[in-house]
């Protein structure tokens, strides 16, 4: 196979807006404080929903909008690190709730890098000829494993999903996902985690903030060199929602002056592995970003690994 593409995009957000004001009533905080460490002004909480409720619904909305059926994927991969049920797996889940039978089936781990690595996976699988069409979903509730009495982690987090519909790209057409860069630095991975039978998530916000804003930009070049796209031609960037300052740290040193910055953090905080494809859906959904050009996608949190990779738009 020739390399493989996107052909749709879905997200789906729960219906409960939580508000900084909301926050500032359970613990020491207020909107001020939130929005100028963070950049984060609401956050979407699920209630009844699961993680698998909500890639479900965000794959079922990419699966609407690609033009295949459900008889057409025969691979589906979810990247999560909050979902409370760990067999089944998620993926299985998504599968029999949207009718798909047989697929391969796997959930993938890195946190919030989660959606760059499992759609490398898919892209991998394509290329060697084990899949033909699959769907790529972040899904998080993130809810679950917050403790919401920790005011330096509660207004961070939001529960949500994005899903991706890729396919094998044409006999003579230039992949529309390009090579992925991906690794981690397991030497700082207890600076973010969530261990335990009761977990709650744990961060060293000031390490995790230095070194992702020093040593990033450079790994997110190297997927733009390795897709043959010049910094310069990037019509968009997104990299995971995890704060406003990181994201502004990574894009100074990139050197990407004609990119669209997806920064859907103010809106739905930080989703972990959901929020790449989250804001990359909307950015599509909104028609910011021409069909066909250059997005650089890339996530990093948790272990702490990173992953990215150039793609077409569709």
């Amino acid at each position: 196979m020739a390399g493989s593409r996107i052909l749709s995009m879905g997200h789906y957000q729960p219906s409960r807006l939580v508000t900084n004001d909301d926050l500032a009533a359970i613990v020491d905080t207020n909107d001020e404080w939130i929005r100028d460490r963070v950049g984060i002004a609401t956050r979407r909480i699920a209630e009844g929903e699961t993680v698998a409720d909500m890639a479900a619904a965000a794959a079922g909305k990419a699966l609407a909008a690609s033009g295949l059926t459900a008889s057409d994927i025969d691979m589906v991969v979810v990247a999560t690190c909050s979902s409370i049920d760990r067999c089944p797996n998620v993926a299985s889940r998504v599968a029999n709730k949207l009718g798909i039978s047989a697929p391969a089936a796997m959930d993938v781990n890195t946190a919030c890098s989660g959606f760059s690595y499992a759609l490398g996976t898919a892209d991998h699988a394509i290329r060697a000829g084990a899949a033909r069409n699959a769907i790529v979903i972040g899904s998080e509730k993130l809810s679950d494993i917050t403790d919401w009495s920790d005011r330096s982690t509660c207004v961070l987090f939001g529960d949500a999903a994005g899903a991706a519909v890729v396919t094998a790209a044409p006999d003579g057409e230039e992949p529309g996902i390009g090579p992925v860069v991906w690794g981690s630095a397991p030497e700082k991975g207890d600076v973010l985690k969530i261990e335990g039978w009761q977990p709650y998530i744990q961060q060293e916000g000031q390490t995790v903030f230095r070194w992702a804003t020093t040593m990033l930009a450079p790994l997110a070049l190297q997927a733009c060199e390795r897709a043959g796209v010049a910094p310069e031609d990037i019509a968009a960037f997104v990299p995971h929602q995890a704060n406003t300052r990181i994201i502004d740290g990574i894009v100074k040193r990139l050197g990407i002056p004609n990119a669209v910055i997806a920064k859907d953090i103010v809106e739905s905080g930080n989703t972990s592995a959901a929020s790449v494809p989250l804001a990359l859906s909307k950015l599509i959904e909104r028609r910011e970003v021409p069909s066909g050009a250059p997005v650089l996608l890339f996530g990093f949190g948790g272990g702490l690994t990173y992953a990215g990779q150039v793609i077409r738009c569709p």
